[in-house]
């Protein structure tokens, strides 16, 4: 399934983190492929509803991270900080829906997909900072929306330069003023 992501995955220059994202990619459920990103459509834009919008939405995230890299003035991260950036970006949503598929987002994916992770950390070649690393980005991605609809504070909230940059990509992919044009869930260059 990780054949999706083939383009985001070659942005990654370590091998030990491609093939570590490979293999994660590959133990998600089949949903995150087939899914859209929002299941109301209230929170996405259009490119990312219907069938493979999270798919949409998660390119969305990485190329606006690639774009920020690539721009000198912005770019303050190490190659092996980049590499980490995408992979979590890359799977960040991996488990929106939970680990069995639920009918709506659960609240808790970021920890979720942080557990997923430390739980599979074994099939990876990835050192224990490495995971860290992923685990602290993924779980800080929603930014300030850190209460359920019962205002019970759950999710925590970004606390560093690399947990809001995840933040910054996954919101602004979201916006619904940004279009990105997609192509067989390809970015229109």
């Amino acid at each position: 399934m990780h054949n999706y992501f083939n383009k985001e995955i070659n942005y990654i220059k370590d091998e030990d983190i491609k093939n570590s994202l490979i293999i994660i990619l590959d133990l998600l459920p089949e949903y995150f492929y087939e899914i859209p990103a929002s299941t109301t459509g209230k929170y996405h834009p259009a490119f990312s509803l219907g069938k493979s919008g999270l798919v949409r939405h998660t390119k969305a995230a990485v190329r606006i991270a690639v774009e920020l890299f690539n721009n000198e003035s912005l770019n303050n991260f190490t190659d092996k900080e980049k590499d980490l950036l995408i992979f979590s970006l890359i799977v960040h949503d991996g488990l929106k829906c939970g680990i069995k598929k639920s009918e709506y987002t659960c609240f808790d994916h970021p920890i979720l997909i942080s557990n997923f992770i430390k739980d599979n950390k074994d099939k990876l070649s990835l050192k224990d900072d490495d995971i860290e690393f992923i685990c602290s980005c993924v779980k800080t991605h929603m930014g300030p929306w850190t209460k359920d609809y019962q205002g019970n504070e759950i999710l925590e909230a970004p606390q560093n330069k690399y947990q809001r940059f995840v933040h910054l990509c996954d919101y602004l992919s979201s916006r619904k003023f940004l279009d990105i044009r997609f192509e067989n869930n390809e970015i229109v260059e």
